[in-house]
């Protein structure tokens, strides 16, 4: 019976509702045309949404490891995440703020394998998706990063810090125009 739960508690976690799913069709789509204030509440209400697994067990794992991230305190918060991923596999957050803390922690291979994961789960992850741009550019690798900003502009095209970083990237690449 206890293996039954934890399925059904994966799959109900996994499973987003119908109105959520539109919802987060409507507030892509207003991303896309937005201003910088109303991108910043967008993106606050999409993180409400990814944020919530259905289950407020699952929920109080991730505030805690996200509490934990901000505390610097990121041995902790690969615990919280890592225990949240364990009952929730299929829950990207819990690998986002894991990918989070590796970062953090300058473990890189570990944070990309769990962007990789999350972007899996939520390929519109615009913060999963930054996160790997950042990693990339770390390691040297220009032109990866540079793809993977344009694709984070695609998704959010007001994301702080973005046309900065593209720019950056773009002169380093592509080289600088007379």
């Amino acid at each position: 019976m206890r293996i039954l739960k934890c399925i059904v508690t994966a799959f109900l976690v996994a499973t987003p509702s119908l109105a959520d799913n539109a919802e987060l069709e409507a507030l892509f789509e207003g991303l896309q045309g937005a201003d910088s204030t109303a991108a910043a509440q967008i993106e606050s209400r999409i993180y409400e949404i990814w944020s919530n697994s259905g289950s407020p067990s699952m929920d109080l794992l991730l505030e805690r490891g996200r509490n934990a991230l901000e505390a610097g305190d990121n041995v902790l918060a690969i615990r919280h995440f890592t225990a949240l991923i364990d009952h929730a596999p299929e829950f990207a957050e819990g690998y986002n703020g894991r990918a989070t803390a590796y970062f953090q922690a300058g473990r890189f291979g570990l944070s990309l394998e769990d962007i990789r994961r999350t972007l899996e789960l939520n390929p519109r992850h615009f913060a999963a998706m930054s996160g790997l741009a950042l990693i990339l550019e770390e390691l040297g690798q220009k032109e990866d990063a540079l793809a993977a900003w344009r694709e984070v502009e695609r998704l959010h095209p007001n994301r702080e810090g973005l046309k900065d970083a593209i720019a950056r990237l773009e002169r380093q690449v592509e080289g600088e125009t007379l």
